[in-house]
Formats: structure tokens, sequence, C-alpha cells
């Protein structure tokens, strides 16, 4: 049995999850959902999930798993990932990772603790602010600021340890996601990517994202939303803090009108997409894929079996 792994992925509203089918066509897959978002219950028309249809005819992992409230993290994803990969091989089937989300793609397959290798200009800047901090509050007002972004990482580094909380803020602030998530995902999984990259010009990709998220509005949109808080969720759940989710939430409270959600929703999106660009870009080799045809698929399976 070999290690290799299929990964579809692309900016948001590229298509994804359509060409994943067309590959379930041709062979027999299931499918890991990479997305952030998808894991969560009643939260479908802003995840863009797989119609019903859809998920009855190719099996799909990771999706509808949580409630809105509870946790899930790159971490949390990778481990989870790795059982389901196992598994799906042993089936005799083909994983097929599908999502958007580079964070859980990275933990999986590269581990999530090379931030001391990366000299970047932004992650350099942010250590400097970080020590400039330090020697002018001291280590107890660090250690508070990590206690409230990463409680665990807090807990792990209780002895306030200036080099440790340092590293674990810096992590925080460069990427936005919670150092603890790196716990246990040092190195990665030691499955081969294989990826295969949905890379439309940004032109079309913008104006894909206008019509869908215009699409999302039409199909209910703010229903779904109004009926997640009416479930007693709160609107600031992290879950919730999601591009159109969080737009429909300032129009719910009368905060911008409808129009105004519409254009944010577009403009959110938007720049998403373009920080998904960043991190594709630095994915050492994939095939970009610009065409679905019989024959390029079926290359694709024939590269698995290898």
């Amino acid at each position: 049995m070999n290690n290799n792994v299929i990964v579809i992925t692309g900016p948001t509203a590229s298509g994804k999850t359509d060409f994943a089918l067309k590959i379930a066509e041709y062979t027999d897959i299931e499918v890991i959902s990479a997305d952030s978002r998808q894991v969560y219950r009643y939260m479908d028309i802003g995840t863009a999930k797989p119609s019903a249809v859809e998920l009855a005819g190719v099996k799909h992992h990771l999706i509808d798993i949580l409630n809105p409230d509870e946790e899930f993290s790159a971490g949390r994803f990778a481990e989870v990932s790795i059982s389901i990969i196992n598994d799906i091989k042993n089936r005799g089937k083909i994983p097929v990772l599908v999502g958007g989300t580079g964070f859980y793609i990275k933990a999986l397959f590269e581990g999530l603790s090379d931030i001391e290798d990366d000299e970047s200009e932004a992650r350099l800047k942010i250590r400097e602010e970080l020590n400039l901090e330090f020697e002018k509050f001291g280590k107890d007002y660090l250690y508070g600021i990590l206690s409230a972004d990463d409680p665990i990482a807090a807990n792990k580094y209780s002895d306030k340890n200036p080099r440790r909380v340092i590293r674990a803020l810096e992590y925080f602030r460069l990427t936005g996601n919670k150092f603890s998530d790196t716990f246990g995902m040092e190195t990665g999984s030691g499955y081969n990517p294989q990826y295969y990259v949905l890379k439309p010009n940004r032109e079309d990709l913008y104006n894909r994202i206008n019509k869908r998220s215009e699409m999302m509005f039409e199909k209910g949109l703010i229903r779904e939303v109004a009926q997640i808080l009416e479930m007693g969720y709160p609107p600031m759940l992290n879950s919730l803090n999601t591009v159109g989710y969080k737009e429909c939430i300032s129009m719910i409270y009368g905060e911008i009108p409808l129009e105004r959600a519409i254009e944010l929703t577009k403009q959110n999106t938007r720049r998403y997409a373009k920080r998904q660009y960043t991190w594709l870009n630095q994915i050492k080799s994939y095939d970009v894929i610009s065409n679905t045809t019989p024959g390029k698929i079926k290359s694709m399976i024939e590269k698995y079996s290898i």
C-alpha cells in the first residue's frame, strides 16, 4: 500500500468539490474535507457544503461532525485525518483531500513547528515587537496576553519562560492560529501529497466569488444565520467569525443594511482568496488543473497508484 494522497485545493469558489465529484465518476474515492467550517452542523449555505445528493453519491468525511460552539484545530484535523486515510486505504479505496484551508493541509503533511525556520520580514517584525514588549512590560504582561489568546499554551508554559511565551505569541500573531494547535504535530504524517490546484485567473475567480455570494443570500443565508442564533449559539463564536456569517450577524443586529452585508461578503471573500493564493504559491510541487478531461483524471489515478 503506497502512502500517496490526492489533494484537490485552490481558492474559494474555484470548483474543488465539482472536480472531486468528477474524479468519482472514474474510480472509487472517498473525500476528506479540508475546510475549517464545513465541520460544523447548521452552517451549510455559507460554507458551500456539498449538497445532500452529492454527499449521498460520494462518501465525505469531516462534514457536520461538530456543533458551532465546539472547538476544532489544525492539530485535531491532522490527527483525525490520519486515521481516516488509513481506513480508506485499508478498504482499497482512494482518499482525496478536498479543501482550501491551507493551515489544515499543512498540519497533515508538514507538521506545524517550522516557525523557527521562518525568517520572513513579517515574522522578524513580530519577534522584534514582542521582545520590545518584554523589555518594557516584563514576562507577566506577555504571559497574560498568551493566557487570553491561547489558554492551553499558557497552561503548558506556566513557568512563564519568556522564550517559550514569546514563541507562542509570535506564532499566534503570524498565523492567526493558536500555538497549542501544533502540540503533537511537530512533524508531518508521512503521507505523500499529490497536489492538484484549481487556479483560475483572478478576474474570473472574483466574478465567481461575487456571483456565489449573491446566490448564498438568495438561497437563504440570512435565515440560516438567524436560525443558528435562535438556537442559542452566541454571535461571537469562532465558528461564526466567518465570511458571510459575520456580515449577516451585523445585518441582523441592525448595524448594516442588506446591500452592505452582501457587498462586504463579496469583498471579504475576495480578500480571503488572496490569502489562499499566497499559501498556494508556497507549495513546492503541484499540477495546475485547467481541465477535467477523462485523460487528465485517468493520469491522476495512475500517478496515485504508483
